[in-house]
């Protein structure tokens, strides 16, 4: 049986929320994607990085957190090992699992593709540190209900 969902309408207060979130998410997906295509990488490719410059990771991990199929993963990190920004490794908790990591080449273009990102650092710089840590928690707070465990 289906959960059931309220049948009101949202407020006002919660449309312009979701709006401004939306909003939020299309500005930083392009700012994100053209900071890639400045690397010659898709976003996908990026994102990939990213997680990877945080620690190494199996592909079915890198699939979850990228929400998408462990195929496609394993494409983008044939592309991005052809580049030598990223390599297979044996795990070491179990060796006979491989976890993509990146290649100290992929770890100073990860922090390149940060640190070009502006779209954060204008809209945040009004915000007070106590302003940005109530954010931060709200945010949290809302993902922690339906979001990546991992």
């Amino acid at each position: 049986m289906a959960a059931s969902h309220p049948t009101h309408r949202p407020d006002a207060l919660t449309v312009e929320v979701v709006e401004l979130i939306g909003e939020a998410v299309a500005r930083y997906h392009a700012e994100y994607e053209e900071a890639a295509a400045e690397h010659a990488l898709t976003g996908a490719q990026a994102r990939l990085l990213r997680l990877l410059s945080l620690e190494p990771l199996p592909m079915r991990r890198l699939a979850r957190k990228l929400r998408c199929e462990p195929s496609n993963v394993t494409g983008i990190v044939d592309r991005l090992e052809a580049r030598g920004l990223v390599e297979r490794r044996p795990d070491p908790g179990d060796r006979r699992v491989k976890v993509a990591a990146a290649t100290e080449e992929g770890l100073r273009v990860a922090r390149s593709l940060r640190e070009s990102l502006h779209f954060a650092r204008a809209p945040l710089a009004g915000l007070s540190v106590e302003e940005r840590r109530v954010l931060r928690d709200s945010l949290r707070r809302m993902l922690g209900a339906g979001g990546d465990e991992d």
